[in-house]
């Protein structure tokens, strides 16, 4: 996502400079004034598709760190020798500079929340108010141990998406690297070949040729232009407008849109979930959630079903109206809230999509490998045969 450098007033007077990432200007704008902040100015950090990922750490990381920082606090230890227990395990490297400015910060008199809110590429909005919430309550431990529960559900589902995409994609790269190699080193050996036999050629072997002529007279502008294409395009993704359209052609492509849908709430039912068996407020618990949609289409549609909660509309209908959820969905909310156990009722809905992903994958999975290995076969196998067929004829000739 991009990140925008914002100009800030707090409630306390204070005027503050920091950054966030955001899926576009009006959605940071609307929540940095929900939670408080009257904003100056917000501008978006030019060139940021030139630039690799912030600092940060992985999810499997953090997953470890909060493991540990667990550990320590059921041991019962005091908070600053719980960091410098956490300071021992991190032999250099920016998680070990921010934990040193976390625990200085602490020791000056700081809660751990507001420490850790100073460094969200490390510490996610989600996390902060997870243990924001802990303390408030005093069961810190419980607290932490819900969301690590939470980010091990979210890793796992992460790893699946991406293990079902990456034999696909190592496919379609290998596809393309061996036609490739045969379009340009090996036809032209055979155009040579028949150049000097003088032999009417069939009509596949005169278009492989053809092919691979336009593909070597291509390729030195092609790779430049792929270089120049590539960040730009990553740029326009980033842009409001490229996000937007980029999303709702996501949502309508066969398959794929539902997928996509499906991922969204199963994230987004789970970390409303987690939040509110945290103790946090309804409305501020699906302010924090809506990023967990991943897609600005459906996050502009969270919003307003936000704001029609605020106005006192039951969360059921809210999601109703904004058209996002499916109906057995909206059916088990109601039943949730009706019975005053929405959080576990949402932990259910999360858990039914998570196998309905699952299933998509699997199904994915199924149908693409053996028709990738398929069309695989048949364009290499094509471009083989349409140059060995002159060979055949010329083989049947001779032998007649």
């Amino acid at each position: 996502m991009p990140t925008f450098q914002c100009k800030l007033g707090s409630a306390d007077g204070r005027v503050i400079d920091r950054e966030f990432e955001a899926s576009s200007r009006e959605l940071l704008q609307a929540s940095l004034e929900e939670q408080g902040f009257h904003v100056f100015q917000i501008q978006k950090r030019p060139f940021q598709f030139l630039k690799s990922k912030g600092a940060g750490w992985g999810g499997r990381r953090f997953l470890s760190f909060n493991q540990e920082f667990l550990v320590l606090l059921k041991a019962g230890l005091p908070i600053l020798q719980t960091l410098d227990a956490l300071l021992e395990r991190h032999e250099g490297g920016a998680a070990r500079q921010v934990l040193q400015e976390v625990r200085e910060d602490i020791r000056g008199g700081n809660s751990v929340s507001e420490s850790f809110a100073k460094f969200p590429h490390f510490f996610p909005l989600l996390y902060v108010a997870s243990i924001k919430a802990g303390e408030r309550t005093g069961d810190l431990p419980v607290t932490l141990s819900r969301y690590i529960e939470y980010q091990k559900r979210v890793e796992a589902i992460k790893a699946k998406v991406k293990n079902a995409s990456f034999y696909p994609a190592m496919l379609s790269f290998a596809v393309i690297a061996v036609l490739v190699f045969l379009l340009v080193y090996v036809v032209p050996s055979f155009t040579s070949i028949y150049s000097d036999a003088n032999v009417d050629l069939p009509l596949i072997t005169v278009f492989v040729m053809s092919l691979a002529d336009w593909v070597i007279a291509a390729l030195p502008f092609f790779v430049p232009l792929l270089i120049a294409v590539v960040p730009l395009l990553r740029w326009f993704l980033q842009s409001e407008k490229g996000g937007l359209i980029a999303d709702r052609l996501i949502l309508r492509v066969p398959f794929l849109g539902n997928l996509a849908r499906e991922y969204a709430l199963l994230s987004f039912c789970r970390t409303l979930g987690t939040t509110l068996l945290s103790g946090i407020p309804v409305v501020e618990a699906l302010k924090m959630s809506r990023g967990t949609l991943n897609n600005r289409i459906l996050e502009l549609a969270m919003v307003q079903a936000i704001q029609r909660v605020e106005e006192g509309e039951n969360i059921g209908q809210a999601f109703e109206g904004s058209g996002i959820f499916p109906g057995l969905a909206l059916r088990m909310i109601a039943v949730g809230e009706k019975g005053g156990a929405l959080a576990q009722m949402l932990e259910d809905v999360a858990a039914f999509y998570e196998s309905e992903v699952e299933r998509r994958l699997d199904r994915m999975t199924t149908l693409v490998e053996p028709i990738m290995m398929a069309s695989m076969g048949l364009l290499i196998g094509g471009v083989v045969v349409a140059m060995y067929i002159p060979i055949f004829q010329l083989g049947g000739v001779v032998a007649g």
